[in-house]
This record gives structure tokens, sequence and C-alpha cells, in this order.
């Protein structure tokens, strides 16, 4: 994929899950306004834990790819590769996602199975923002006039 495929592709992703992220944290609002018991209950701290997590790390995952996509188009001879790239896009599922559904069924206090995305996410999270810092140009290689 070209640079200007790759940051528009991050950029789309980033604003369209932006708005994804924020409607769920508009919809715990309102769970919380009407005063849902499914959500505010005692017994039910482990799922308003899960789902505010699950809007927490949307939201900012959702600007780490605004940023990745901004990056790649301001910075000269910078190329994201594939791998972080994809890194960074699926990180952006999988963590919120993962709390969310950790948080839909609860055992006993515990999360559901789909806790196990989470440090699945995690992982790709910490590859795509490290592989995506070790390869941005020195200022000095990104001139191409050179040093001043």
């Amino acid at each position: 994929m070209n640079r200007i495929k790759t940051s528009d592709l991050h950029l789309r992703f980033g604003w369209w899950s932006l708005l994804a992220y924020l409607a769920l944290g508009i919809a715990l609002e309102v769970l919380h306004g009407f005063k849902s018991g499914w959500y505010l209950d005692v017994g039910n701290e482990t799922r308003r834990l899960m789902f505010t997590l699950a809007h927490a790390h949307g939201v900012l995952l959702a600007l780490v790819n605004v940023a990745a996509g901004l990056t790649i188009r301001s910075v000269p001879g910078y190329v994201l590769v594939r791998s972080a790239s994809l890194s960074l896009l699926g990180s952006a599922v999988l963590l919120p996602v993962g709390f969310l559904l950790g948080g839909i069924v609860i055992h006993e206090g515990d999360p559901g199975l789909g806790i196990w995305l989470v440090p699945v996410g995690a992982l790709l999270l910490l590859y795509g923002v490290g592989r995506a810092a070790c390869d941005l140009p020195k200022s000095d290689e990104a001139d191409p006039s050179g040093p001043s």
C-alpha cells in the first residue's frame, strides 16, 4: 500500500471508529441516566468497568489512528510498514471489543471470555506504536536539502 492510501485508511478508520466509540459512551450515559439496573446495580460493577474501559480505549485508539494518518501525510519520507499499520488498526478493534464482550456476560464478578481479546490487542498496539516510532526518520533524514 502506498503512503496516501495508508494515510487515508487510518484517517477514515480513525474518524469512523471515533464516532462509534463516542456513541458507545453516549449509550452508557443513557443507561446511567435511566438508572438501568443491568448497568448500575452493585452486582454489575464489573460490567460497568468493562464498558467504561471499552469506551475509553476505543476513543483513545481511534485518535491514535488519526494521528498515524496525519503523521504519514506530514512527515516527508515516512512510511508506516504494513505490519505496523495492521497492528494499529487491529488493536483499535480488539482492545475495546474485548472489554465490551467481557462486560456483556459476567460470571460472579469476573468478565466474560471476550476479555481474552484484550491482551492480543495490547500486544498489537505495543508493536504498532513501537514500530511506528522506530521508523520515524530523524530530522536530518527527512530534509532532502540536508543540514543547514
